[in-house]
């Protein structure tokens, strides 16, 4: 089998609050583990989308410093992971900031300065060849380090996607990488 063309997958999962949120995203129909052929996905790039849960126009605020942060993961977790989870594919955070300060500086309540700020800390868009997948199932997660003003906030991603047979080549490199 060659490489197909690309496709897309996409899932969201939804925030509650401060407790830990995962969906499962189902690969059966396009991973294929058997003995005689075997197929595997190769996710080229992923974007990600972190808006409010009412609609993807609203803004995102919190009444304190808030961290919202999202992970794909190859296994199923309980919490957000380190970069030396082998089950990690990509994950961020959105960072929102208050601080009690008005235009002169002085510190005031009667003025909010409200900034957030969003950064990857693994890098999808940095691949080489893209992140070889050899399970059926992914999962997408959120967990927020407190409640936002403005409610839940949903994280959706876009993984651009390849088939590919597996070869003993690519899955000595699964093996070495993950799971």
């Amino acid at each position: 089998m060659a490489k197909s063309d690309s496709f897309f997958i996409r899932a969201v999962v939804t925030s509650n609050g401060t407790t830990y949120a995962e969906t499962e995203i189902d690969l059966g129909s396009f991973v294929n583990l058997g003995v005689s052929k075997s197929t595997l996905l190769r996710i080229h790039t992923i974007s990600c989308q972190i808006a409010d849960e009412g609609s993807p126009e609203d803004s995102i605020s919190g009444a304190s410093a808030i961290k919202i942060g999202h992970q794909l993961t190859s296994q199923k977790q309980t919490q957000l992971v380190y970069g030396n989870n082998k089950s990690l594919i990509a994950s961020g955070s959105l960072q929102t900031y208050v601080g009690n300060t008005s235009p002169d500086g002085s510190a005031t309540d009667d003025f909010s300065t409200i900034f957030a700020t969003q950064d990857f800390d693994v890098a999808p868009q940095d691949w080489k060849n893209g992140y070889l997948i050899g399970v059926d199932q992914l999962y997408l997660a959120v967990n927020s380090s407190g409640s936002l003003t403005s409610g839940n906030v949903k994280v959706a991603y876009v993984m651009e996607c390849t088939l590919e047979a597996a070869t003993q080549a690519n899955s000595v490199a699964l093996a070495l990488s993950q799971q």
